[in-house]
């Protein structure tokens, strides 16, 4: 893989409209769950990603034929149920392709997949999407990094899928999937409440899935025989929403954003109000606009509806240059703070103990080399470069290349100073 920078001039405000793309975080289990279906599946606002691109491979390696049409629909057809291997080469590069896990058990019986990889943001064990899978009467053994799962057929059960960090999106989604062909009753207990939850449950149910309560703690599903193909559209990405708005507050610009649903982000509303940061919102559309520094303010990240651990990076890069101090605790994920060191290179004042960080808000960043540890970091390190005097290197961008669809572009088309340019600096510095 070619190494690839951005190279950031700051100092310009955002002005203009934007759309935002497609759910990555729904995308990407919508189209596992094409593996369960006995017909084609046609699947629209499918955002084109580094991402989507890796778990199209992946199910192509399962036998499904993945192909993206000239309007951007996905057309996912299953052409051989006889593979059910997921190797290490591919699952090690994406976390949520490990949620071919339970449709290959439920529709095949049988599952080796690799024990997943994805950014470094701190440990995030798939113990829970085990325990759910041995409840529905799963078999299952851990044999040189791969996860081998075997069932005749998946039996209804209460399942309890409460963490030390909350509820799990994605072990939600592997045993939501898995239930949906199992004999009987399925209830999850203490289950994810994420949208992206939600959009799966609504397109297995466009399946002949029957799903009930999705979008709560506890969701009741009754397994049927067969699933169908179907026709659906993925939501907007709340993530890539929330981050080109924090972008417009932080270079005291005005920008529209559209395909966004509003709903999803309450939480975060209520900190850019706190923050004193202006915004209208309609059924589809949020206008920003901010001319000042925003106020401190102190934020939680908490599961859903709480404030989002994906946009905790690009918030704390807003907050850089607010008023006072502002504080952050990440709950769900006290590693995922890797961004830190690379904003104080910057000239960020923030100060960390464990998952908690003070930030002192400023009026500038200095541009610096920094580089991305992971997807949202790489994204809140755009943020600080957008707004810093002179010149932002940002590194190791293909992590931003996970999530957000020609990023760049949609940031040029509101007056940012952003390129895209080989990059051949060294990953290390070389030993002594």
């Amino acid at each position: 893989m070619a190494l690839e920078k951005f190279i950031i001039e700051g100092g310009r405000p955002l002005k203009g409209e934007v759309t935002v793309m497609g759910s990555k975080n729904s995308a990407l289990p919508i189209l596992a769950a094409t593996v369960l279906a006995d017909s084609p599946c046609d699947i629209g606002n499918v955002p084109r990603l580094r991402d989507v691109d890796v778990l199209a491979r992946i199910l192509g390696e399962l036998g499904v034929k993945i192909e993206r049409n000239a309007l951007g629909r996905v057309h996912a057809a299953v052409l051989d149920e006889t593979k059910s291997f997921a190797p290490y080469e591919l699952v090690s590069m994406m976390r949520a392709s490990f949620c071919v896990l339970g449709p290959l058990l439920a529709k095949r019986g049988y599952a080796k997949v690799s024990l997943p990889g994805g950014c470094a943001i701190g440990d995030r064990p798939v113990d829970l999407h085990l325990k759910g899978l041995r409840a529905l009467g799963a078999e299952i053994k851990i044999e040189h990094g791969y996860v081998i799962a075997t069932a005749k057929r998946l039996r209804g059960a209460n399942i309890y899928l409460g963490g030390n960090s909350g509820s799990s999106v994605l072990g939600t989604a592997n045993i939501m999937m898995a239930a949906s062909l199992a004999e009987g009753t399925t209830v999850i207990e203490h289950a994810a409440c994420e949208p992206e939850v939600e959009d799966l449950a609504r397109f297995l149910i466009e399946m002949g899935a029957s799903i009930e309560g999705a979008g709560s703690h506890r969701i009741k599903i009754r397994g049927v025989r067969r699933l169908e193909g179907c026709s659906y559209e993925v939501i907007p990405d709340r993530i890539e929403a929330a981050t080109l708005l924090m972008a417009a507050a932080a270079t005291r610009g005005e920008v529209i954003v559209r395909n966004i649903d509003p709903t999803h982000l309450e939480a975060v509303f209520d900190k850019l109000r706190e923050a004193g940061i202006g915004f209208n919102r309609n059924c589809k559309t949020v206008a920003v606009s901010m001319s000042g520094r925003p106020k401190e303010v102190e934020l939680t990240t908490l599961p859903y509806p709480g404030f989002p651990t994906d946009l905790q990076a690009q918030m704390m890069a807003l907050m850089c240059f607010g008023q006072g101090a502002s504080v952050f605790t990440d709950a769900i994920y006290p590693e995922r703070l890797h961004h830190v060191a690379e904003l104080k290179r910057m000239g960020a004042r923030v100060l960390r103990v464990n998952n908690t960080c003070v930030v002192i808000g400023g009026e500038r960043l200095q541009g610096a080399p920094v580089m991305a540890s992971d997807l949202r970091a790489g994204a809140a390190l755009v943020i600080a470069g957008l707004c810093a005097e002179g010149e932002t290197h940002v590194r190791r961008i293909y992590h931003i290349d996970r999530g957000y669809e020609n990023f760049e572009q949609k940031l040029r088309s509101l007056g940012a100073s952003i390129r895209r340019e080989a990059d051949e600096a060294p990953e290390k510095p070389p030993a002594l």
